[in-house]
């Protein structure tokens, strides 16, 4: 039985003048899985991840979450979405649990629930001990740990995120890929990042980017077959025989 598919980009393109920033991009995937959105820098995965959300409208195609257009039907599309960009916005002023009352308030959570919602997203996040001091005085895995608090308040059952390790240390990048292996485990996740070792750890599935266009799309294992490396693969897929990926630091594994 073919599994029903709850983020979709169907011939996505995005120009800019003569400039395609990414051109007749098509992929799905199914619920409850998590797939690594991986590519080079300036692959396009930023700007797929935009159209995808409904933060950029398309040149060409269409994008579908839990199958409601994220241009036509907005509301419903963006009320299943959770999405965390890179460097997510954070209101520096604010605690983390003004911010969260705060974003809860606009999602129209009740008090009650609102309350239940924080005090499970807090837990998931691990974010108490910092619940009430300023954002702005946060170390940077603590503000991308209160960043996906915000995404996860409403319960939505598909999750966006890009390059959610960038910028971390190897102990705070260990503790948003144990994040992302258990919400894999009730949602659907499309993971943004050019770090090869983000994969394994955390994927089920790898969809490469590369100047635009998507040229993998599979296991891990078949991107990477026995006596490659996923650099290896890498490099073949992209043309890329100059650049190293970035490196792998084993406390981060």
């Amino acid at each position: 039985m073919e599994q029903e598919s709850v983020i979709e980009a169907l011939g996505l393109s995005k120009l800019y003048g003569d400039f395609a920033a990414i051109r007749d991009v098509s992929f799905s995937v199914p619920r409850g899985q998590v797939a690594a959105f991986l590519g080079p820098n300036g692959a396009g995965k930023s700007t797929t991840m935009k159209l995808l959300t409904g933060y950029l409208a398309p040149s060409a195609g269409t994008a579908r979450i839990a199958g409601f257009d994220v241009f036509t039907q907005r509301i419903q599309s963006a009320s299943r979405l959770g999405y965390l960009p890179e460097n997510g916005p954070l209101y520096p002023e604010m605690t983390p649990l003004g911010l969260l009352r705060f974003f809860g308030s606009a999602r129209g959570l009740g008090s009650g629930r609102l309350k239940q919602r924080i005090d499970a997203v807090v837990e998931q996040c691990a974010i108490l001990e910092v619940l009430e001091k300023s954002i702005s005085k946060l170390s940077k895995g603590y503000r991308q740990r209160v960043g996906m608090a915000q995404v996860l308040l409403h319960e939505p059952e598909v999750l966006i995120m890009d390059e959610p390790t960038s910028g971390l240390d190897p102990n705070q990048i260990r503790e948003v890929r144990k994040l992302i292996r258990e919400l894999g485990r009730t949602k659907t996740v499309l993971l943004s990042t050019h770090i090869l070792q983000e994969v394994e750890p955390v994927a089920d599935r790898v969809i490469l980017i590369h100047a635009g266009r998507v040229v993998f799309d599979g296991l891990p294992a078949e991107m990477a077959p026995a006596g490659q490396t996923m650099e290896q693969a890498f490099y073949a897929l992209t043309g890329n025989t100059t650049t190293d990926p970035e490196p792998c630091t084993p406390a981060a594994m």
